[in-house]
This record gives structure tokens, sequence and C-alpha cells, in this order.
């Protein structure tokens, strides 16, 4: 059975159409969205996410339909969004637990253990705007493997990494290739050969 179930979905911005009547199922595991710049791939995630209103479709995740129960809908969602300054004044420490506290199923545990596995243990107290890119990259994918979301969206996955970074990362993707009940979904331009997917979505221009 799939983890989320996409039908007919339809948005656009003023003058730029994106998606018109798509439809798509994501199993558990690991899947992809790839394409160009501005062709979509993150206004996607955004909408899957149901941080965007659609214009016409459904969304379900594990039977919770987003249109008529948004917040339980949500709740079972984690997007990384390392660009966003909103968590400059904080640690990823503080974070983590902040994280904690609103998602039961937030492993603060195993979000501190990740964080070691991305080197980040000399920059896990600093306050996030003292973090190089790469480094808030690797905060936010510690928090994302570490949500125990039924659905992780995950934007350009490896930018910004080192090369122990991107060994450790496609380590996780692996183990998350394997579960029968989790979907993770990553958008980025490519993707590195000899990843397991189970679904790969091309993204055109004006897709």
């Amino acid at each position: 059975m799939p983890v989320l179930t996409v039908s007919d979905l339809c948005f656009g911005w003023p003058q730029a159409p994106l998606f018109d009547h798509l439809s798509l199922q994501l199993p558990p595991g690991v899947s992809a969205v790839h394409g160009d710049e501005s062709c979509g791939k993150t206004t996607l995630l955004r909408l899957l996410a149901g941080e965007l209103p659609v214009e016409r479709g459904s969304l379900v995740l594990r039977g919770t339909h987003l249109a008529t129960h948004p917040d339980a809908y949500r709740a079972l969602v984690f997007r990384t969004e390392p660009r966003s300054d909103a968590l400059d004044a904080i640690s990823a420490r503080t974070w983590f637990s902040t994280l904690a506290a609103r998602r039961p199923n937030f492993d603060t545990i195993a979000a501190q253990r990740l964080s070691s596995g991305f080197a980040l243990d000399p920059h896990i107290d600093k306050p996030m705007h003292m973090l190089s890119a790469g480094s808030r990259r690797k905060v936010w994918l510690s928090a994302a493997f570490a949500a125990g979301a039924a659905l992780t969206l995950i934007d350009e996955p490896f930018a910004a990494l080192d090369m122990n970074s991107i060994r450790f990362l496609r380590t996780l993707l692996a183990e998350a290739s394997q579960h029968t009940d989790r979907a993770w979904l990553l958008a980025d331009h490519t993707l590195p050969d000899g990843m397991v997917l189970q679904t790969r979505l091309q993204l055109g221009a004006g897709d």
C-alpha cells in the first residue's frame, strides 16, 4: 500500500502554471523527484507537506486527508528547509529538544547520534547562524532521520556536504530504502548513481 497518494493535483504561481492534474503514489522506502532549476521541485515538496494550498486535487497520507484533517496530516510530515533563517538564534541541541516536545516520535538520542555521525559535535551548541551552509544542512538531516515521520521530504540532500558526510548520508538512505511503513522523497537536480529508489519523478520546465 502507498504511504502517500496524490490525485489530480493542480497548482501554479501567477503567470506560471506548474502542476496540471498530477497524480502519484509514494510507496514505502526512498523515492526522488528531479529536474532543472525552477521546474517546481521545492514547490512540490511544500505542497506535499501541506504548506501551500492546492488549487485542486487530494492528498492522503496514511489514510489522513489533508483537506479534512490538515493538522493531523502535517503532523505526519517532516520537511527539511536548511536555507531558512528561522532557527538562526538557537543551537542544534536546543532545536532537537524543541522538536521532541512537539513531535511524539522524535528521538532526541538518535538526533544526537546522527549529528555525531555528521561530525557536528564541535558545533552542536553554537547558534545556527554561526554554522556553514553544509553544517546547517547536516543539522536538518539529523533531525529528519530522527523525526520518525510517515513522510520525510528532503530538498537537495547532498548540497554543500563534504565527502564523509555524503557517505554517511548514503548509508542512512540505504537503511531508509528498507522501511516498510515510511516514505522518503528527495528533490534534486540529479542524484548519485547506485541509490535504491522506489519511484522517480522527472519534472520538466513548466511542470
